[in-house]
């Protein structure tokens, strides 16, 4: 999918339609802190590891985008939900 790197879309914080830069969310580093690590160190030892033993499952055939809209006025930025597509490139 095609999409242009500037659109006109409404702003939260000005209350306006202007123009934002699109820019796509990346990925933040997983965290070591997160419940799901700590119970998997947890289980590990002698023994089933229980869940964790278990095959894990294949991915989807398409992840979800999520978009970043930066105003070129105010400089604020904010987000919209995420949709599902293949390949996304962002044109002027």
């Amino acid at each position: 999918m095609k999409m242009p790197k500037k659109v006109r879309i409404l702003c939260p914080f000005c209350k306006k339609h202007t123009i934002h830069d699109v820019d796509k969310v990346k990925k933040g580093r997983a965290s070591s802190l997160s419940w799901i690590v700590r119970q998997k160190k947890r289980r590990s030892g002698i023994g089933n590891s229980g869940k964790f033993s278990k095959v894990p499952g294949g991915d989807k055939p398409t992840k979800k985008v999520f978009l970043k809209y930066r105003c070129t006025e105010c400089k604020k930025a904010h987000q919209k939900s995420g949709f599902r597509v293949s390949k996304l490139e962002l044109i002027d």
